[in-house]
C-alpha cells in the first residue's frame, strides 16, 4: 500500500500577489540543465494557493504543497511560512 501524504509534492517560492480573497500567488524559481546543450536555465513558474487563514502578504517565503483541485486554477496549499517579508 503506497502513503499517499508522503507522495504529494512541495514547492517553495516567495508570494508575487495576495489580492485574492484566501489565495495567494507563489513564484516558484527552478534551475535545470538543457537535455541537449547543457546550458543551465532557469524557469519561473507561478502556481495559485489556498491561504486559509489570510497570513501571507507579498514577499513571504512560503513552502506549498499540492492537493486536490480546489477551483479552476488552484492546486496548491501554503503548508507553511518559512520567513516572513521585511
Amino acid at each position: 500500500m503506497v502513503d499517499r501524504s508522503s507522495s504529494r509534492k512541495t514547492r517553495v517560492g516567495v508570494v508575487v500577489s495576495d489580492k485574492m480573497d484566501k489565495t495567494v500567488v507563489v513564484a516558484v524559481r527552478d534551475t535545470f540543465r538543457h537535455p541537449l546543450y547543457g546550458k543551465t536555465q532557469r524557469r519561473l513558474t507561478k502556481y495559485k494557493a489556498h491561504d486559509d487563514a489570510n497570513t501571507c502578504g507579498v514577499g513571504d517565503l512560503v513552502r506549498i504543497s499540492e492537493t486536490r483541485p480546489l477551483s479552476k486554477t488552484k492546486r496548491w496549499r501554503v503548508a507553511e511560512v518559512l520567513e516572513k517579508a521585511k
